[in-house]
């Protein structure tokens, strides 16, 4: 029990240690990995509402407004209407906006009940003006897409539902 709560004030210190670097700096992110314990601590900048750039089309392409993107469903309110999903979450590896296809005119890069392959890209997620291909991690198919196109995603949220 003393130990836990010596992790927890060690945590706590180190957390508002890297705010403090955040603050101070210019940076949008500082990580620090010490054994198991690996913290993270970002912030999200927006550069007077600029248009996302996506880097991985041949020729740079405005990205849609986020008002014409998909909307998520909505989280139940009632707890028995919630229900355990299936299969293995993609999670994000990082805060940014997930794309699900490379470029606004062109097709997502899968749909639902779409067989995938080990590496294939699932969708993108652009992080400080760096697309980042998600890819499965497996050969499955795809149960669910979890996120709405031009949605702002966080770290470890779940973006696709793979079956097996």
């Amino acid at each position: 029990m003393a130990d836990d709560k010596k992790h927890a004030e060690i945590d706590a210190a180190l957390v508002r240690q890297l705010a403090e670097i955040l603050n101070e700096t210019d940076l949008t992110e500082v990580e620090v990995e010490r054994g198991e314990l690996r913290i993270r601590v970002a912030r999200e900048i927006t550069v007077n509402a600029a248009p996302v750039q996506y880097a991985a089309a041949p020729a740079a392409v405005a990205a849609a407004p986020a008002a014409a993107a998909a909307a998520p469903a909505a989280m139940p309110s009632d707890p028995a209407a919630i229900v355990a999903r299936a299969g293995e979450e993609v999670k994000s590896p990082m805060v940014g906006t997930a794309y699900l296809q490379p470029s606004p005119e062109a097709p997502a890069f899968v749909q639902p009940g779409d067989k995938v392959k080990k590496g294939q890209t699932l969708l993108i997620v652009e992080a400080m003006k760096t697309m980042n291909p998600i890819q499965a991690p497996r050969d499955g198919v795809v149960a669910d897409i979890l996120v709405g196109d031009a949605q702002p995603v966080e770290f470890g949220e779940a973006l696709v539902l793979l079956e097996a």
